[in-house]
C-alpha cells in the first residue's frame, strides 16, 4: 500500500483524462495525484512527491492549529503562579521548536510522533504540535504504529497530570478530556486513511475493469478476424478452383474455337482478379482451425431477399428498400459483408426491439461504394432481459473496416437504434 499524503479526502478523479487531471491537480494531495497519474512529473528535488497548493495550506493550517493551542497552554502557564518564570520561559521556547517542527511532519511521521512524547512531557505548549503529529501518524501509517504511540501516551497521561496538574480542570476531569481527546484524533486520522485507500482501491479497480474490457474486445476482434479468415478462405478456394477447371480445359483442347478460348480466358482473368482481391483482404487475418461450417457457400447481396423473407416468415415487421440494380453486380466480398450487416442488424433488433418495424435500406452503385442501413424505432412494449455485450457490433466493425469500409452504430432520438455501413464497391 502506497504511502498518502495529505489530511483530508479529495474528491475520487477516476476516469478523468490527463489534461483534467492536470488542471485538478493543486486539490488533491499530492502523493494521490502523484498515485493517480504515475505518468506525470510531480517529483521534486528529494524525489518525493511535491507538495500541491492544497498541501501548503493544510499544513499552514496545522501549523495554525498547533501555535494556537500552544499559545493558550502558554496562558495558563502565565496565570499559574506555582510555575516558576524560568521554567515558563522553557516550556514555551520547547513548544515553539515543537510548532516550528509540524513542517516536518510529511517527511517523517513517525519519527515526530515518536519525539512529541517525550516533548510533550515537559512543554504543555507542545500539546498542539503532538496532536497534529499523532493525526498524521495515524493519515500516513498502518494502525500498529499509531497504536504503539498513542498507548504509550494514554500511558503517561496519569503521570504528567500528577507532576503539572491542569490549574483550571480537577485531575480526572483533565485526565478524561484529554484521553478523548487523543482518542479522537487517531479515530479522525483512521478515518481519512481508510478513505484513501478506498479512493485509490477504486482507482485500481477501475483500471482493471478498462484493462479487462479492452482484452475482452480484443479477443472479440480476433475472434471476428477468424470467422471472417475462414469465409475467406471459401471464396478464395472457389476462385482458384474455377480457375483451374478453366485453364485445364484450354489445356485438354488447344484446338477449341476461337470464341470458347477468348470466353475461357475472360473468365481465367476475372477469377485471378477477384481471388488476387480476396486475397488482400485475408493478409494480417489469422486462419482459425476448420470448423463444421468449413466448405459451405456464404450468402451474398442476392441473398438479402431470402434473408428478410425467413425473418418476415418469424413474425418481424420489415421493410426492404434495395435500390440496387443488379445485386449479383456487387462483389462477393462486398456483397458478402453487407449480408452480414444486414442479418446482424435485423438479429440485434429482433432481440432488442421486438414488435417494432425495421427498415433495411440498400443503396449504391459502381463508382460510389454500397451503404447499408438497419434502423428501428423504440420497441411498442416492454422488451425482455436478453444477454449481450455488444461483440456482433464489434464484429461487424471490423468486417467493414477489413473490407475497406466504415460502420456506425448508435441510439436515435425517442429509444430508437441504427446501424449503417458504407463499403467500396470499385467501377
Amino acid at each position: 500500500m502506497s504511502t498518502v499524503s495529505g489530511d483530508n479526502p479529495a474528491p475520487e478523479p477516476r476516469d478523468v483524462p490527463a489534461p483534467v487531471l492536470a488542471a485538478r491537480r493543486w486539490l488533491l494531495p499530492s502523493a494521490v495525484a502523484a498515485d493517480l497519474d504515475p505518468d506525470a512529473e510531480h517529483a521534486g528535488p528529494s524525489g518525493r512527491p511535491r507538495r500541491t497548493v492544497r498541501d501548503w495550506v493544510v499544513d499552514f493550517g496545522c501549523f495554525l492549529l498547533a501555535v494556537a493551542i500552544g499559545l493558550a497552554a502558554a496562558n495558563t502557564l502565565t496565570d499559574d503562579p506555582n510555575v516558576p518564570h524560568a521554567l515558563a520561559v522553557a516550556d514555551q521556547l520547547i513548544g515553539a521548536l515543537a510548532c516550528a517542527a509540524v513542517w516536518l511532519r510529511r517527511r517523517w511521521p513517525l519519527g515526530l510522533a515518536v519525539a512529541m512524547i517525550p516533548v510533550g512531557l515537559v512543554s504543555n505548549t507542545a500539546g498542539g504540535a503532538g496532536l497534529v503529529a499523532l493525526f498524521t501518524l495515524a493519515v500516513h501509517r498502518p494502525f500498529r504504529y499509531v497504536a504503539w504511540v498513542a498507548g504509550v501516551q494514554l500511558v503517561l497521561l496519569p503521570a504528567f497530570f500528577w507532576l503539572r496538574p491542569d490549574p483550571e480542570l480537577p485531575y480526572l476531569a483533565a485526565l478524561t478530556v484529554t484521553a478523548l481527546l487523543t482518542s479522537a484524533v487517531v479515530g479522525w486520522g483512521m478515518v481519512v486513511r481508510s478513505k484513501r485507500q478506498l479512493m485509490l482501491s477504486l482507482r485500481d479497480r477501475a483500471r482493471r475493469a478498462e484493462t479487462e474490457a479492452a482484452l475482452r474486445a480484443e479477443q472479440a476482434q480476433r475472434l471476428a478476424r477468424e470467422a471472417i479468415a475462414r469465409e475467406m478462405h471459401d471464396v478464395l478456394a472457389h476462385r482458384l478452383t474455377l480457375l483451374s477447371v478453366h485453364a485445364g480445359a484450354l489445356e485438354f483442347r488447344p484446338d477449341a474455337p476461337r470464341e470458347e478460348v477468348v470466353r475461357a480466358a475472360g473468365v481465367i482473368r476475372e477469377s485471378a482478379h477477384e481471388a488476387l482481391q480476396d486475397l488482400r483482404e485475408i493478409i494480417g487475418v489469422l486462419r482459425a482451425g476448420d470448423s463444421d461450417e468449413a466448405g459451405r457457400p456464404q450468402p451474398t447481396l442476392a441473398a438479402l431477399d431470402a434473408l428478410v423473407a425467413e425473418s418476415r416468415s418469424a413474425g418481424a415487421k420489415i421493410v426492404l428498400d434495395n435500390r440496387v440494380a443488379d445485386p449479383a453486380a456487387v462483389p462477393a466480398s462486398v456483397g458478402r459483408t453487407a449480408y452480414r450487416i444486414a442479418q446482424e442488424g435485423l438479429t440485434n433488433a429482433r432481440k432488442h426491439a421486438p414488435g417494432a418495424e425495421v427498415t433495411v435500406t440498400v443503396r449504391g452503385s459502381a463508382g460510389s461504394g454500397l451503404t447499408v442501413t438497419v434502423a428501428n424505432p423504440a420497441p411498442p412494449g416492454p422488451v425482455p432481459k436478453v444477454p449481450g455485450s455488444g461483440q456482433g457490433l464489434i464484429g461487424l466493425t471490423e468486417r467493414a473496416t477489413l473490407a475497406g469500409g466504415r460502420l456506425e452504430h448508435g441510439a436515435l432520438g425517442g429509444g430508437g437504434f441504427r446501424v449503417r455501413a458504407w463499403l467500396p464497391w470499385g467501377a
